[in-house]
């Protein structure tokens, strides 16, 4: 009998009174209205902790425990719901846009559990503080909308822990292009800019329930953050020119001109050997949940992408730097991923030694071949030793005579350096990447993992003549930090920006006919000393401008030049290509994000209204994230009217 009890009671330990038993859910969340994917839903298990969000495909994943029964999808624009699982494992939900949807609580979950936070921004005073005091501890990243989370903690005075503050991260003034006089200035020159941190950064903003900081908008990077259908290089060139001319859809008086550079795609059997040096800030201020264990993931994944030939070292930095790993080659993933699992974060941040060690281990393990770059993955608070922008730049600049490119990676909110991070990656021939979450480390680091590492034309500049028969002003949009000086185009000492493998580049003129009056062409009084010149319309009368494309081959340090002219012959808008209307959208809503001078009759209607025409073969998802990014931003501007 006692025999018969004991099976018993074990047989209801293994089953009935088993404790933590989870199931996993999944499934994607489409717009009710469109049946388009929703990136960036939250989604939580129903009186826990348990949260995650759906990816840019608009699918989530999570484990239920046993015992709950209901999952919670919230997203800034529509109707928060909440789904009986039942039996399922996989759930579809479809979600309904609201146009009150700013008075929506909007929870974003992440897997630490360490004192939360929570934004909150309703009315009454006491609504806040009750909010805050039921939910501190339970969830981070809370945002209860209405208005802005920088307005509810001057307003309501809530101090929390880890709090997300925009007033503590830095970044670069941004003095933007104006529109230049053609017969004054006939010449602009500029370098290309590959970098796509600015957009992923605005996505953070607006995905947390606020508008960005308007230095934290640069136009050239939002364009570029999406990959366009270019034609590449067919003569043996590493890059490819391509153009286009419309009318500017926020004024249509004036002419937008799209300048787009394809470079050639290396088949990745034929990519050279890489030598890579992680180089992870491991200081107190990554001790986040969005920063030290994202980066730790995000390294994961181009570990992954490693081959036998590739070599990767692993540097750490915080008061000290050191060596977590010795170079390694690629086929030990094993040893590597060993490496990245035993990082942990503490002290504080001396990141000027950390990159003096990467660089030097760079050197010692150097790929005459090859790829030789130094990965940085960074917060960029650097608080010990040389730490300002310009200490930066100057260590950057030394170090980069090695030939060793640096690409850095931000991560995290709150005491984001942005402006140092742009600085550096800017002067040490790297990229600029913002990683908000695990979808965009996939992107950055597997999908373009090519045109992210692999350099095919280096110090690439444009200059474009303007014939001043065709063109009374005009305006670069965006790049305003790589202007260059008319005489840097032939010096082939000055430095430029470099195109990856496979990477597109869109640059933007807004150009003013002669004729049309308008505020901006502006006006200049008659030199006394000198007489006009008369204007010349050139060989070709139907010539608008000329474009001149320099680089630098990887084996030489002489540059090529090439260039292509643009006749006066626009196209109707609807007749563009969906590339060129997307872009026009995109620059359209970078504008009214920073409350251009130059945003004209922009609207958000219309940058969505066109991007929702444009998306084209929208394969990964991107640009209807864009849509629903814009939508979002509509609803954040009318909130902040009302609050004023």
């Amino acid at each position: 009998m006692k025999k018969l009890l004991l099976i018993i009671l074990l047989f209801a330990g293994l089953t009935g009174f088993k404790q933590g038993n989870t199931r996993r859910i999944s499934g994607t969340v489409y717009g009710k209205d469109d049946g388009l994917p929703i990136p960036g839903v939250s989604v939580k298990v129903e009186g826990t902790i348990i949260a995650t969000e759906t990816d840019t495909y608009g699918a989530y994943a999570l484990d239920l425990p046993d015992g709950n029964e209901r999952l919670s999808f919230s997203f800034i624009g529509y109707k928060s719901k909440s789904v009986r699982v039942g039996r399922k494992n996989k759930i579809d939900v479809y979600m309904e846009a609201v146009s009150n949807s700013l008075n929506e609580l909007v929870v974003t979950g992440y897997t630490s559990q360490k004192k939360k936070s929570i934004e909150a921004s309703i009315s009454p005073e006491s609504d806040v503080l009750k909010t805050y005091k039921m939910l501190q501890g339970q969830a981070t990243g809370i945002v209860v909308n209405g208005r802005t989370p920088s307005q509810a903690k001057r307003m309501y005075n809530v101090n929390v822990n880890n709090q997300a503050d925009p007033e503590n991260e830095s970044y670069k003034g941004i003095n933007e292009n104006g529109f230049n006089d053609v017969k004054s200035n006939p010449l602009s020159t500029f370098s290309v800019d590959v970098d796509a941190a600015s957009y992923s950064n605005v996505r953070r903003f607006i995905n947390n329930g606020e508008l960005p900081p308007a230095n934290a908008v640069r136009i050239e990077e939002m364009i570029n953050y999406f990959s366009y259908n270019l034609p590449g290089p067919t003569n043996g060139d590493p890059v490819a020119i391509h153009t286009e001319l419309s009318a500017a859809p926020w004024n249509t008086r004036h002419r937008l001109l799209r300048i787009g550079l394809k470079a050639k795609t290396i088949d990745a059997n034929k990519l050279p050997p890489s030598n890579l040096v992680f180089l992870i800030d491991v200081s107190g201020s990554m001790d986040e949940s969005n920063k030290l264990p994202l980066v730790k993931a995000s390294m994961k994944l181009l570990t992954g992408q490693l081959r036998p030939q590739d070599k990767v070292a692993i540097v750490t930095y915080a008061g000290r730097a050191g060596v977590a790993l010795e170079s390694t080659g690629g086929n030990k993933k094993e040893t590597i991923l060993s490496a990245i699992n035993n990082l942990n974060a503490s002290g504080s941040t001396n990141g000027g030694e950390g990159i003096k060690m990467a660089y030097r281990i760079a050197r010692e393990n150097f790929m005459d071949k090859g790829n030789n770059r130094i990965i940085m993955a960074t917060d960029g608070d650097f608080n010990v030793g040389p730490n300002s922008d310009e200490d930066m730049e100057q260590l950057i600049v030394k170090e980069r005579e090695s030939r060793v490119a640096i690409s850095i990676m931000g991560f995290g909110m709150g005491n984001l350096k942005d402006s140092k991070m742009e600085t550096m990656a800017d002067k040490g021939n790297g990229n600029y990447f913002y990683i908000d979450n695990i979808t965009e480390a996939r992107k950055a680091l597997v999908s373009e993992f090519s045109g992210t590492l692999f350099t095919v034309a280096k110090d690439v500049k444009l200059q474009i003549e303007f014939n001043p028969a065709k063109v009374q002003a005009y305006r670069l949009l965006g790049y305003e930090d790589r202007m260059l000086n008319k005489e840097d185009f032939n010096n082939d000492r000055k430095d430029a920006g470099d195109m990856g493998s496979g990477h597109t580049v869109t640059a933007l003129y807004e150009i003013i006919p002669p004729g049309v009056k308008d505020d901006y062409a502006g006006s200049v009084d008659p030199l006394k000393y000198q007489k006009p010149e008369p204007v010349h319309p050139g060989n070709g009368s139907d010539e608008m401008l000329t474009i001149k494309f320099r680089y630098k081959q990887n084996d030489f340090s002489a540059s090529k030049m090439s260039l292509v002219t643009v006749k006066d012959t626009p196209k109707a808008f609807n007749s563009t290509t969906a590339d060129f209307r997307f872009a026009s959208a995109v620059a359209e809503f970078g504008m009214l994000l920073r409350d251009s001078q130059f945003k004209q009759q922009s609207t958000f209607d219309q940058a969505i209204s066109i991007a929702k025409a444009s998306k084209g073969d929208d394969q990964e998802g991107y640009r209807s994230e864009f849509v629903r990014l814009a939508e979002s931003a509509k609803l954040l501007a009318k909130s902040e009217l009302v609050s004023k």
